[in-house]
């Protein structure tokens, strides 16, 4: 199996143990298909953007601000994508948080 498709398959197992594990994080199976998909093209094109503009913010706040822009990639995805629901943005910033966590440990399990 491809390294790509394994984290990818543990990325979506992420996101439902998040869902799990998060009040205000609702999320159906497709939606965490799609929904990965999603943010990972929002991770991709539009969080670079918004970290570079909120880069003298996360200086003064030694990165912690990266979790809410985190967040709000997640609350962004929830916006379009059908079956993957966040109810507040402190919700998504907790979803970001443990999703952070649970991402972390998929790397040490799958080398590049």
């Amino acid at each position: 199996m491809p390294r790509w498709l394994l984290r990818w398959i543990l990325y979506v197992l992420g996101l439902l143990l998040t869902a799990y594990l998060v009040p205000g994080f609702d999320l159906k199976i497709l939606g965490a298909i799609v929904g990965s998909i999603v943010l990972g093209i929002v991770n991709a094109i539009i969080r670079p953007v918004i970290l570079l503009l909120t880069l003298p913010i996360n200086i003064v706040t030694l990165g912690l601000f990266t979790l809410v822009v985190n967040g709000l990639m997640l609350w962004l995805t929830s916006a379009v994508v059908k079956g993957f629901d966040i109810h507040s943005f402190g919700a998504a910033v907790l979803a970001a948080l443990v999703l952070s966590i649970i991402s972390f440990f998929t790397n040490l399990l799958v080398k590049d």
